[in-house]
């Protein structure tokens, strides 16, 4: 099985902080723009998270930089218990995931698992309209990839 064919187009590049404004703000004076406004995620719990298997209510406070072809998203965790926070601690500040708009996300999602990158933390967003799924995939890639699914472009 291959992975949707959506998986040829980078639509984010994400990048965990500890503190959002002031890097917002560093890369607004790189981009030529203002930054964006931040604002926090819902409690995990309420959005489906699961995080390491069990399920998780972290939050994020999230930024988006639309640059075009390509966002760029900023990610200050609020506390433990995500794939956000622990690539903070482990690694400071740095690019969390590379992300990828699919539309068959299970399809791609089993795809995944049979070349050895299983889910790493994974949870609904906005109103629930959509998914996301991070992959364990730092061993075969080199990168953390997020899958990015709209219900409303399911097939």
């Amino acid at each position: 099985m291959k992975p949707d064919s959506g998986c040829k187009t980078i639509i984010q590049i994400a990048i965990v902080c500890k503190d959002i404004e002031a890097t917002a703000k560093r890369w607004a004076a790189l981009l030529g723009v203002d930054p964006p406004k931040s604002f926090s995620t819902d409690p995990g719990l309420t959005c489906d998270m699961v995080y390491r298997g069990k399920p998780s209510n972290a939050q994020a406070k999230l930024a988006f930089f639309d640059t075009g072809a390509c966002q760029v998203e900023l990610i200050q965790p609020l506390g433990p218990g995500s794939s956000w926070q622990e690539q903070l601690d482990q690694c400071g500040e740095s690019i969390h995931h590379i992300a990828f708009k699919v539309k068959d996300i299970n399809g791609s999602l089993r795809a995944c698992k049979e070349m050895g990158m299983p889910v790493l933390h994974q949870g609904r967003f906005g109103s629930k309209d959509g998914g996301y799924a991070y992959l364990d995939s730092q061993a075969q890639l080199g990168a953390v990839i997020e899958l990015l699914h709209w219900d409303k472009d399911a097939k």
